[in-house]
C-alpha cells in the first residue's frame, strides 16, 4: 500500500485529552505501512581484494522465510591481469529444487571495467542463499571487489 496522502497539517494531530485523531492516526498507519512493505536489505556482503574463485558460500542470511528476495552483486576490476574473466552465481531452493543463476562471463583488464545485475527468485524458508565466483586468468592476477545485497520483498 502506498500513502500518497499528504500530512494533514489543517486537521488536528491530537485531541483535547492529548490523543491522535482519527485523521492522525489513520495518515500515520498509512507511513508505517509503506515502510513495512518496502524491500529491506538482509547481511549486505562485501569482498576486496579477491584474486580466484569463491566457491558455494552461503550468505549469512539467519533463518529466512519462503519468499520472494531480490539478489543484486556489483562488482569492479581494482588490480588488472592479463587475460581474466569473471562470474557470479547465485544458487537458492524453490519447491524443494536447487536453483542457479550464473551472470555472463565478464572480461576485462582495466579497473574500471565493473558488471551488475539484479535477480529476483523465490527461496524456500530455512534454506541458504549461496553465492560463488568463477575466475579465470591467465598471466599475473587479476585482483576484483565484490558487493552483494539480499533484499526481501514481499512480507
Amino acid at each position: 500500500m502506498q500513502n500518497s496522502e499528504p500530512i494533514p497539517v489543517h486537521d488536528e494531530f491530537t485531541d483535547a485529552a492529548g490523543f491522535l485523531t482519527e485523521v492522525a492516526a489513520k495518515w500515520l498507519q498509512g507511513i508505517s505501512d509503506n515502510v513495512q512493505s518496502s524491500p529491506s536489505s538482509i547481511s549486505p556482503q562485501s569482498l576486496t581484494g579477491q584474486t580466484a574463485s569463491i566457491g558455494v558460500t552461503p550468505i549469512p542470511l539467519g533463518s529466512i522465510n519462503q519468499g520472494l528476495y531480490r539478489l543484486t552483486y556489483y562488482f569492479r576490476i581494482t588490480s588488472p591481469g592479463t587475460t581474466s574473466s569473471l562470474s557470479v552465481t547465485f544458487g537458492w531452493t524453490d519447491g524443494g529444487v536447487a536453483c542457479t543463476k550464473t551472470s555472463t562471463a565478464v572480461m576485462g583488464n582495466t579497473t574500471s571495467t565493473t558488471d551488475s545485475n539484479t535477480y529476483m527468485i523465490r527461496s524456500d524458508a530455512g534454506l541458504p542463499i549461496t553465492y560463488s565466483t568463477t575466475y579465470a586468468s591467465t598471466g599475473p592476477a587479476m585482483a576484483h571487489s565484490l558487493y552483494i545485497v539480499v533484499e526481501r520483498v514481499d512480507a
